[in-house]
């Protein structure tokens, strides 16, 4: 009998590779476990049923992971969908101010007002006239936190970190096919277990079904919790996500991210959750040649890690026992090595050009400050700032770069 000769079989690798694989696994655990103690960390405050945390569980991630999949399956682009990390920072100092259905109201709202923008088509319009090295200094400042989070997390547990940053050094001297930090993340786990710093006691195998929420609209959370959140996700997330893939030559759907972050926040309050939408951090990453040597491809690892979100939320009640299980140092050592790439091309990108170098500055010292005003946090303030600065200071820039396209995000 005669098998087919080699170049008539299928190559798996044309369908996926190592990179899309271990990006998107790195990616998906690392955001289902240190993202998700804030949630818990609110859900607590709330004094929330179990049942009711692992319904907000289920809403972000079930619903972010659904875009993720959607959107990059759809346009071929690292589209990531998740939730707002910094929206469950903004919770975690206001939910004590208001019941779970007044802040699910506020959930619902900020849904709204995010699809609204998207269908009118303003954000795109908006981001015209947003300099890109203004962005990328957002970026970098806003990223920056996951790279001091190495220093800090391998300074609390000593040999986990430093075992865990040698092996992400040497292992690129026997490969350069496997991403050197999944190498880190799996030695990582490893050595978590022989020094007895993974707890299962608290695991449970029950599984619960997501709860309907019934919203209640209060006007102080709704100014205090729904507008902030919307501003958030559309001049954060969505703006670091958007500035990302300009950045590293992709063309994203500008309205179609945005309505699918309002779409996502819609479902997702539904059942209690404070958002689904694209995600900065995560997209960053899948864009990066972490995720993949093509462009062409890098989108498969956004839907591998979307598949994660999918099935952590459907099983949230389950993962709950494991989300604390592995040390969150460990896992902040991971998120920081993750970022290493995106963060030298948000420096590069922001500070190698002469262009709108003040408002660069600016825009980058404020994100990274972590400043919040007006319950508004420090990412928005730093493209506010950033643009008003060097339109005071260096016009002639903003009249070059409408005059040339390739000097703004879209």
């Amino acid at each position: 009998m005669k098998i087919n000769k080699p170049s008539q079989m299928m190559d798996f690798s044309q369908i996926i590779n190592i990179k899309n694989i271990s990006a998107g696994l790195v990616a998906g655990i690392f955001g289902c476990t240190g993202p998700a103690l804030l949630i818990i960390n609110a859900a607590q405050n709330l004094k929330l049923s179990k049942f009711e945390t692992s319904s907000w569980l289920f809403a972000i991630y079930f619903f972010g992971g659904i875009i993720g999949i959607v959107l990059s399956t759809k346009y071929k682009i690292p589209i990531s969908g998740a939730y707002t990390i910094a929206g469950s920072v903004l919770l975690l100092n206001n939910v004590s101010n208001y019941n779970y259905n007044e802040l699910t109201g506020a959930f619902l709202v900020s849904g709204l007002t995010i699809f609204i923008i998207g269908i009118s088509g303003l954000k795109a319009k908006i981001l015209k006239y947003i300099p890109l090295p203004i962005v990328m200094a957002m970026i970098g400042g806003s990223l920056t936190r996951f790279g001091i989070g190495i220093v800090n997390s391998a300074k609390e547990l000593p040999l986990l970190g430093a075992i865990t940053l040698a092996t992400f050094l040497i292992a690129p001297k026997f490969t350069k096919r496997v991403p050197p930090v999944l190498f880190a993340l799996i030695i990582g786990m490893i050595t978590s277990v022989i020094m007895q710093t993974v707890y299962l006691s608290n695991l449970s195998l029950n599984l619960a079904l997501p709860v309907i929420v019934q919203p209640k609209f209060n006007i102080n959370a709704i100014f205090s919790i729904a507008i902030p959140l919307s501003i958030l996700i559309l001049g954060s997330e969505n703006a670091q996500a958007i500035g990302i893939l300009f950045s590293q030559g992709y063309k994203p759907p500008v309205n179609a991210m945005t309505v699918a972050s309002g779409l996502g926040g819609i479902a997702a309050s539904l059942f209690g959750g404070h958002a689904a939408n694209i995600a900065g951090p995560m997209t960053a990453i899948f864009s990066s040649e972490e995720a993949g040597n093509s462009h062409t491809d890098r989108y498969k690892a956004s839907i591998i890690n979307g598949i994660i979100f999918v099935v952590f939320g459907i099983f949230s009640s389950v993962a709950l026992g494991f989300v604390t299980a592995f040390p969150r140092a460990l896992m902040n050592i991971i998120a920081g090595l993750s970022m290493i790439g995106v963060l030298k091309r948000s420096y590069k990108d922001a500070f190698s050009v002469e262009m709108f170098s003040n408002g660069a500055f600016f825009s980058f010292i404020i994100a990274l400050s972590n400043i919040q005003i007006l319950n508004i946090s420090a990412p928005l303030w730093a493209l506010f700032v950033g643009v008003m600065i060097s339109l005071v200071s260096e016009h002639h820039d903003f009249y070059n770069m409408i005059n040339n396209s390739s000097d703004r995000l879209v």
